[in-house]
Parts: structure tokens; C-alpha cells; sequence
């Protein structure tokens, strides 16, 4: 066949195996707020956020619909969620957001990527004390100005605004999340939001040398490839995109 059609294989499995973690994911996301609250996305509202973000993120219909039949069944998978923090090269820092059905299977393949990789395993606290965890909202349809007027008048706590041509990016402390969202809904019930997320945002970037950078990228692509892990975060500056 030649190497041009083994190149195109090689892309096909890796962006099927991407789309596949990417269901799996969702899958499990959604499945948790349907059992921990009534499975009806039009009164279970953290049920309702899920959805949405599956819908974005191109997830096919008939799969969140069998998602929310098995929920309404009988079996009852328990899913807890957890934060592992690490120390990567250059003394960058590492936090890493699972959702699992399995705490010691996660904490195992956690240690293992980052041991591998020439990372350490931090204790609890010892990384998140460095960082922010903010409610982050992006859309248009509002000027600052008008956003930041009706999230006063909503009594919502804001640390930030930002307008890049026309779009509007708010940050806020990740207790807000809930109300700022009902009231930039409420303002504009068509509202759509690029970006609708809880995120943890470093007080301060580093920058890693170039020898630093690969070994940053392979531990980001390992910890990123792990179905458990739902989002991973640092505090490193300018690093360039991975690779779909």
C-alpha cells in the first residue's frame, strides 16, 4: 500500500482512539449528574450543563440519550472524583482532574506517567495553593461594560473581564459559577458560550528551557491519553500545543 496510506492509517486509529476517550468521557460524565440528581436534563440542571457540553464537543445523540436509560436502570456504578498534584520538569507544576469508577486504578496509572516521565507525585495542597480555581465563562452577544453591569446588578462575584474582538471572557471565583451563569442566561435565554468551565489558573507562569519542553509535552500527552483524567493543568507558559 505504501507509506503514504500506513500514515493515513496511523492518523485514522489516532484520531478514533481520541474520539473514543472523548465518548467515554462524556459518557461518564453525564451518566454521574443523571444518578446524582433526577434524570431530566430540564430539572437537573447539572445534568442539563453535561449535555450541553457533550453537544459541543460533537458527541453523537444516541449515545447521551442510552447514557441516560442506564442511569434510570437499576445498576448504580459509583464514580468519585479526584485531584492528584505533581511536579514536572523545570519545577513546573501539575494538577491533574479524574473521574473514576476505580480510586486505586487511577492513582496507579496517575504515579505511573508521571514516575516515567521523570515527574513527582505531590501531596494534597501542595500544588493548588499556587493556583486560582476560577469559573471561566467566553461569549458574545455583550459588551464588557453591559456584562459587567448585569452581573453587579445579579450580585455576582467577578475577578475579571476581558473583550477580544467582540468576545467576551469572564472569570470569577468557581463558587460563582452557578449564579453567574443563570444570570447571563437570563439576560440572553439564546445565549451561546464558547467556553463554560471550572478551571485551575496558576498565580504565576514559568518558562521551561527547550531541553525541559519535550518531557513536558510527553507527560501532558500520557496523563491527557488516560481515560480517567477529565483535565490537566499547569503553570507553564508558552508551551506549544500537543498534537490531535
Amino acid at each position: 500500500m505504501g507509506r503514504a496510506h500506513e500514515v493515513r492509517a496511523a492518523s485514522m486509529a489516532k484520531t478514533a482512539a481520541a474520539k473514543s476517550k472523548l465518548n467515554a468521557k462524556f459518557s461518564m460524565l453525564i451518566y454521574r449528574a443523571a444518578k446524582t440528581g433526577i434524570p431530566d436534563p430540564e430539572v437537573n440542571q447539572n445534568l442539563k450543563k453535561e449535555i450541553e457540553k457533550a453537544k459541543k464537543a460533537q458527541i453523537p445523540a444516541d449515545l447521551i440519550k442510552r447514557t441516560i436509560e442506564k442511569a434510570k436502570g437499576g445498576a448504580d456504578d459509583a464514580y468519585t472524583e479526584i485531584r492528584y498534584e505533581g511536579f514536572g520538569p523545570g519545577n513546573s507544576q501539575i494538577i491533574v482532574e479524574c473521574l473514576t469508577d476505580n480510586v486505586n486504578r487511577t492513582y496507579t496509572a496517575v504515579r505511573t506517567i508521571l514516575s516515567k516521565t521523570g515527574c513527582k507525585m505531590g501531596v494534597p495542597g501542595s500544588v493548588t495553593h499556587m493556583f486560582s480555581n476560577q469559573a471561566i465563562f467566553s461569549f458574545e452577544g455583550f459588551t464588557d461594560e453591559e456584562t459587567l453591569d448585569l452581573l453587579v446588578a445579579a450580585d455576582c462575584d467577578v475577578t475579571d473581564i476581558q473583550i477580544d474582538e467582540g468576545m467576551v471572557s469572564v472569570f470569577a471565583p468557581s463558587t460563582e459559577y452557578s449564579k453567574i451563569k443563570a444570570a447571563l442566561s437570563e439576560a440572553n435565554p439564546e445565549i451561546e458560550f464558547l467556553e463554560d468551565k471550572l478551571a485551575w489558573i496558576p498565580m504565576s507562569y514559568i518558562t521551561l528551557s527547550e531541553e525541559d519542553v519535550p518531557s513536558m509535552q510527553r507527560v501532558l500527552t500520557l496523563l491527557n491519553e488516560e481515560d480517567d483524567v477529565q483535565e490537566v493543568f499547569h503553570n507553564v507558559e508558552g508551551l506549544p500545543a500537543l498534537e490531535e
